[in-house]
Protein backbone atom coordinates (compact mmCIF):
# COMPACT_ATOMS: atom_id res chain seq x y z
CA UNK A 1 0.00 0.00 0.00
CA UNK A 2 1.13 3.55 -0.78
CA UNK A 3 2.87 4.54 2.47
CA UNK A 4 1.57 8.11 2.54
CA UNK A 5 -2.00 6.94 1.95
CA UNK A 6 -1.60 4.18 4.54
CA UNK A 7 -0.29 6.66 7.10
CA UNK A 8 -3.13 9.10 6.42
CA UNK A 9 -5.66 6.28 6.72
CA UNK A 10 -4.22 5.15 10.06
CA UNK A 11 -4.08 8.72 11.38
CA UNK A 12 -7.67 9.34 10.33
CA UNK A 13 -8.88 6.25 12.19
CA UNK A 14 -7.08 7.34 15.37
CA UNK A 15 -8.44 10.88 15.13
CA UNK A 16 -12.03 9.75 14.62
CA UNK A 17 -11.98 7.84 17.93
CA UNK A 18 -12.12 10.99 20.09
CA UNK A 19 -14.52 13.91 19.97
CA UNK A 20 -11.75 16.49 20.37
CA UNK A 21 -9.85 15.17 17.32
CA UNK A 22 -12.90 14.22 15.23
CA UNK A 23 -12.80 17.35 13.03
CA UNK A 24 -9.11 16.73 12.35
CA UNK A 25 -10.00 13.17 11.38
CA UNK A 26 -12.46 14.39 8.78
CA UNK A 27 -9.84 16.77 7.39
CA UNK A 28 -7.33 13.91 7.21
CA UNK A 29 -9.91 11.82 5.36
CA UNK A 30 -10.51 14.65 2.88
CA UNK A 31 -6.77 15.01 2.29
CA UNK A 32 -6.45 11.27 1.65
CA UNK A 33 -9.31 11.41 -0.84
CA UNK A 34 -7.79 14.48 -2.51
CA UNK A 35 -4.52 12.65 -3.08
CA UNK A 36 -6.33 9.59 -4.41
CA UNK A 37 -8.44 11.72 -6.76
CA UNK A 38 -5.30 13.29 -8.20
CA UNK A 39 -4.23 9.80 -9.30
CA UNK A 40 -7.68 9.12 -10.79
CA UNK A 41 -7.47 12.34 -12.80
CA UNK A 42 -3.97 11.43 -13.96
CA UNK A 43 -5.39 8.25 -15.53
CA UNK A 44 -7.54 10.44 -17.80
CA UNK A 45 -4.58 12.65 -18.67
CA UNK A 46 -2.22 9.73 -19.35
CA UNK A 47 -4.28 6.96 -20.94
CA UNK A 48 -6.28 6.55 -24.13
CA UNK A 49 -9.95 5.56 -24.08
CA UNK A 50 -8.91 2.06 -25.14
CA UNK A 51 -6.58 1.74 -22.16
CA UNK A 52 -9.51 2.09 -19.77
CA UNK A 53 -10.94 -1.26 -20.85
CA UNK A 54 -7.68 -3.22 -21.12
CA UNK A 55 -7.23 -6.22 -18.78
CA UNK A 56 -3.50 -7.02 -18.67
CA UNK A 57 -4.00 -9.16 -15.54
CA UNK A 58 -7.31 -10.79 -16.49
CA UNK A 59 -6.46 -14.20 -15.02
CA UNK A 60 -4.90 -12.87 -11.82
CA UNK A 61 -6.49 -12.94 -8.39
CA UNK A 62 -7.00 -9.49 -6.96
CA UNK A 63 -8.42 -6.09 -7.83
CA UNK A 64 -5.84 -5.62 -10.59
CA UNK A 65 -7.63 -8.34 -12.61
CA UNK A 66 -10.30 -5.77 -13.56
CA UNK A 67 -10.21 -2.72 -15.86
CA UNK A 68 -9.61 0.87 -14.80
CA UNK A 69 -13.04 1.92 -16.09
CA UNK A 70 -14.71 -0.86 -14.10
CA UNK A 71 -12.75 0.04 -10.97
CA UNK A 72 -13.78 3.69 -11.15
CA UNK A 73 -17.41 2.74 -11.75
CA UNK A 74 -17.28 0.31 -8.83
CA UNK A 75 -15.73 2.77 -6.35
CA UNK A 76 -18.21 5.54 -7.02
CA UNK A 77 -21.37 3.49 -7.48
CA UNK A 78 -20.73 2.01 -4.04
CA UNK A 79 -20.05 5.43 -2.57
CA UNK A 80 -23.17 6.92 -4.15
CA UNK A 81 -25.35 4.05 -2.89
CA UNK A 82 -23.93 4.02 0.64
CA UNK A 83 -23.84 7.78 1.14
CA UNK A 84 -27.12 8.78 -0.44
CA UNK A 85 -29.41 5.76 -0.10
CA UNK A 86 -28.16 4.33 3.18
CA UNK A 87 -26.81 7.26 5.22
CA UNK A 88 -28.85 10.19 3.89
CA UNK A 89 -32.00 8.44 2.59
CA UNK A 90 -32.01 10.62 -0.51
CA UNK A 91 -31.82 10.10 -4.27
CA UNK A 92 -28.47 8.91 -5.58
CA UNK A 93 -26.45 11.24 -7.82
CA UNK A 94 -26.66 8.46 -10.42
CA UNK A 95 -30.40 8.99 -10.77
CA UNK A 96 -30.70 12.61 -9.66
CA UNK A 97 -28.44 13.88 -12.45
CA UNK A 98 -29.45 11.27 -15.07
CA UNK A 99 -26.09 9.52 -15.07
CA UNK A 100 -27.93 6.23 -15.54
CA UNK A 101 -28.53 7.53 -19.08
CA UNK A 102 -25.46 9.70 -19.62
CA UNK A 103 -22.79 7.08 -18.84
CA UNK A 104 -24.39 4.55 -21.19
CA UNK A 105 -23.97 1.76 -18.66
CA UNK A 106 -25.94 -1.45 -19.19
CA UNK A 107 -26.19 -1.86 -15.40
CA UNK A 108 -27.06 0.28 -12.38
CA UNK A 109 -25.38 -2.01 -9.84
CA UNK A 110 -21.93 -1.99 -8.24
CA UNK A 111 -20.62 -4.43 -10.86
CA UNK A 112 -19.55 -7.10 -8.36
CA UNK A 113 -21.47 -9.68 -10.35
CA UNK A 114 -19.40 -9.19 -13.53
CA UNK A 115 -16.63 -11.65 -14.38
CA UNK A 116 -13.75 -11.81 -16.87
CA UNK A 117 -14.81 -10.83 -20.39
CA UNK A 118 -18.03 -9.36 -18.99
CA UNK A 119 -15.93 -6.70 -17.26
CA UNK A 120 -14.14 -5.83 -20.49
CA UNK A 121 -17.40 -5.67 -22.49
CA UNK A 122 -19.02 -3.54 -19.79
CA UNK A 123 -16.05 -1.16 -19.69
CA UNK A 124 -16.12 -0.64 -23.46
CA UNK A 125 -19.68 0.65 -23.29
CA UNK A 126 -19.05 3.41 -20.76
CA UNK A 127 -18.90 7.04 -21.81
CA UNK A 128 -15.68 8.07 -20.06
CA UNK A 129 -16.37 11.79 -20.05
CA UNK A 130 -19.69 11.22 -18.30
CA UNK A 131 -18.13 8.67 -15.97
CA UNK A 132 -15.55 11.25 -14.88
CA UNK A 133 -18.23 13.88 -14.33
CA UNK A 134 -20.10 11.36 -12.22
CA UNK A 135 -16.97 10.58 -10.22
CA UNK A 136 -16.40 14.23 -9.37
CA UNK A 137 -20.06 14.90 -8.59
CA UNK A 138 -20.19 11.93 -6.22
CA UNK A 139 -16.93 12.94 -4.52
CA UNK A 140 -18.07 16.53 -4.05
CA UNK A 141 -21.45 15.46 -2.66
CA UNK A 142 -19.90 12.92 -0.30
CA UNK A 143 -17.35 15.35 1.06
CA UNK A 144 -19.91 18.07 1.63
CA UNK A 145 -21.91 15.65 3.78
CA UNK A 146 -18.85 14.22 5.54
CA UNK A 147 -17.86 17.77 6.48
CA UNK A 148 -21.24 18.20 8.17
CA UNK A 149 -20.99 15.06 10.30
CA UNK A 150 -20.72 15.32 14.07
CA UNK A 151 -18.87 12.97 16.37
CA UNK A 152 -22.22 11.81 17.76
CA UNK A 153 -23.23 10.59 14.27
CA UNK A 154 -20.49 7.96 14.14
CA UNK A 155 -22.37 5.30 16.11
CA UNK A 156 -25.57 5.52 14.09
CA UNK A 157 -26.56 2.11 12.77
CA UNK A 158 -29.01 0.83 10.18
CA UNK A 159 -32.21 -1.20 10.13
CA UNK A 160 -34.01 -3.81 8.07
CA UNK A 161 -35.90 -0.95 6.42
CA UNK A 162 -32.58 0.47 5.24
CA UNK A 163 -31.67 -2.89 3.73
CA UNK A 164 -35.03 -3.08 2.01
CA UNK A 165 -34.60 0.39 0.55
CA UNK A 166 -31.40 -0.72 -1.19
CA UNK A 167 -33.09 -3.89 -2.41
CA UNK A 168 -36.04 -1.95 -3.81
CA UNK A 169 -33.72 0.21 -5.94
CA UNK A 170 -32.09 -2.88 -7.53
CA UNK A 171 -28.65 -1.29 -7.26
CA UNK A 172 -27.00 -4.43 -5.88
CA UNK A 173 -27.15 -7.61 -7.93
CA UNK A 174 -28.71 -10.76 -6.46
CA UNK A 175 -25.59 -12.64 -7.59
CA UNK A 176 -23.78 -14.26 -4.65
CA UNK A 177 -20.67 -12.18 -5.34
CA UNK A 178 -22.64 -8.97 -4.89
CA UNK A 179 -25.61 -9.60 -2.63
CA UNK A 180 -23.46 -9.85 0.52
CA UNK A 181 -22.70 -6.13 0.21
CA UNK A 182 -26.08 -5.14 1.65
CA UNK A 183 -25.51 -6.95 4.93
CA UNK A 184 -21.89 -5.81 4.96
CA UNK A 185 -22.86 -2.13 4.77
CA UNK A 186 -25.88 -2.32 7.04
CA UNK A 187 -23.99 -4.16 9.78
CA UNK A 188 -21.60 -1.22 10.11
CA UNK A 189 -22.12 2.11 11.84
CA UNK A 190 -21.19 5.37 10.11
CA UNK A 191 -17.66 5.22 11.52
CA UNK A 192 -17.26 1.80 9.90
CA UNK A 193 -18.54 3.11 6.58
CA UNK A 194 -16.06 5.99 6.67
CA UNK A 195 -13.31 3.38 6.91
CA UNK A 196 -14.90 1.25 4.19
CA UNK A 197 -15.93 2.34 1.56
CA UNK A 198 -15.03 6.04 1.88
CA UNK A 199 -11.29 5.57 2.43
CA UNK A 200 -9.71 2.09 2.34
CA UNK A 201 -11.92 0.98 -0.57
CA UNK A 202 -10.56 3.88 -2.62
CA UNK A 203 -6.97 2.98 -1.77
CA UNK A 204 -7.28 -0.68 -2.73
CA UNK A 205 -8.92 -0.10 -6.10
CA UNK A 206 -6.86 2.96 -7.09
CA UNK A 207 -3.60 1.17 -6.31
CA UNK A 208 -4.81 -1.77 -8.39
CA UNK A 209 -5.74 0.61 -11.22
CA UNK A 210 -2.31 2.21 -11.02
CA UNK A 211 -0.78 -1.25 -11.43
CA UNK A 212 -2.96 -1.81 -14.51
CA UNK A 213 -1.92 1.56 -15.90
CA UNK A 214 1.79 0.85 -15.43
CA UNK A 215 1.46 -2.53 -17.13
CA UNK A 216 -0.40 -1.03 -20.09
CA UNK A 217 2.17 1.72 -20.55
CA UNK A 218 5.00 -0.80 -20.25
CA UNK A 219 3.41 -3.00 -22.92
CA UNK A 220 2.92 -0.01 -25.22
CA UNK A 221 6.60 0.90 -24.96
CA UNK A 222 7.80 -2.50 -26.11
Amino acid sequence: MNKEWSDLNKLMQIQLKKSDTFDNGIQTLLELRHQCMNVIDQFRDTLSNKDFYQMPFMNAKGYHSKTIAYSLWHIFRIEDIVLNTLIMNQTQIFFRLDYHKRINSPIRTTGNELKGKEIEDFSKQLDLESLYRYIHDVKENTERILSQLKYSDLKRRFTELDKQHILDLCVVSEDKDAYWLIDYWCNKDIKGLIQMPFSRHWIMHIEASNRIKNKILHNEQK
